[in-house]
């Protein structure tokens, strides 16, 4: 019992954290997921064995670079850039080694690829003409969540035909489409009380979140797997460590920052 009122207690602090920062000011939200970066890079250099310490300050330079609306030459610069970084790093997820961790200069670029860039475009979401959207961002946590929440509630109940077995072995196929039906409803109804955004773009937004976001959670629960180890860290008593509950915006904010800023 006393564990269940510490999850409770902590998932709730975390999402009023989240929530709080989004909607007091763009200040607070770039503060904030700043210090979600660090703890996250933090626990993934551990998870990797990563020596430097330097990678903060420059995963820290690549953050600062994005508070300010970057110049782009072209809308599709930087859906190629994120393709090219991403695509090595799903591919670690079909392996049976992860091949990136052998050395520290794998160890270095994987951190800020995986990590950094990430959030950094992550703060760049809910900006559209150089105006703080917060709804936007919030939208998108709220489809990470329900699609979580319904893909685990799904799969505890009716969950039989295993997804991915090998990486984690508890998540199903039935649970993955009850994520997808709940961020695709989730959608719609952000489309009609939360944002102006156009009910087509929502539902192409749940389908970016839900597919790279359980992209995200295999991904690390790979990392995981490989490290020997259950949680990324003890930091959010009863739900692990941030990158455990951050895995899936990680992996799912560059792909919606890409495709919002084409649309716009």
């Amino acid at each position: 019992m006393r564990e269940i009122v510490v999850r409770a207690l902590s998932g709730i602090i975390y999402v009023a954290l989240v929530i709080g920062s989004i909607l007091y000011a763009k200040e607070s939200f770039y503060a904030v997921f700043y210090i979600f970066m660090m703890l996250c890079l933090y626990e993934f250099k551990n998870l990797i064995h990563l020596s430097y310490k330097w990678t903060f300050i420059v995963a820290t330079l690549i953050y600062l670079n994005f508070i300010e609306t970057p110049t782009l030459v072209s809308k599709y610069l930087h859906f190629l850039l994120i393709t090219s970084l991403f695509i090595p790093v799903i591919y670690q997820l079909f392996i049976s080694k992860i091949t990136l961790t052998s050395s520290k200069l794998g160890h270095y670029f994987l951190a800020l690829a995986y990590i950094a860039l990430p959030f950094a475009m992550l703060i760049q979401v809910p900006f559209i003409d150089g105006e703080y959207h917060p709804k936007i961002i919030l939208s998108v946590f709220v489809l990470i969540w329900i699609s979580d929440t319904f893909a685990y509630l799904v799969g505890s109940t009716i969950g039989k035909t295993k997804l991915y077995k090998k990486v984690s072995p508890n998540k199903t196929i039935e649970g993955a489409l009850g994520g997808l039906v709940a961020a695709l409803i989730g959608g719609y109804l952000i489309s009609l009380y939360l944002t102006d955004i156009a009910l087509i773009h929502w539902i192409i937004i749940a389908f970016i979140v839900f597919g790279f976001g359980l992209l995200g959670d295999l991904i690390e629960s790979k990392f995981k797997r490989e490290a020997g180890i259950k949680d990324s860290s003890n930091f959010i008593p009863g739900h692990g460590g941030f990158l455990d509950r951050l895995d899936s915006i990680i992996f799912a904010a560059p792909f919606v920052y890409v495709y919002l800023h084409i649309i716009t």
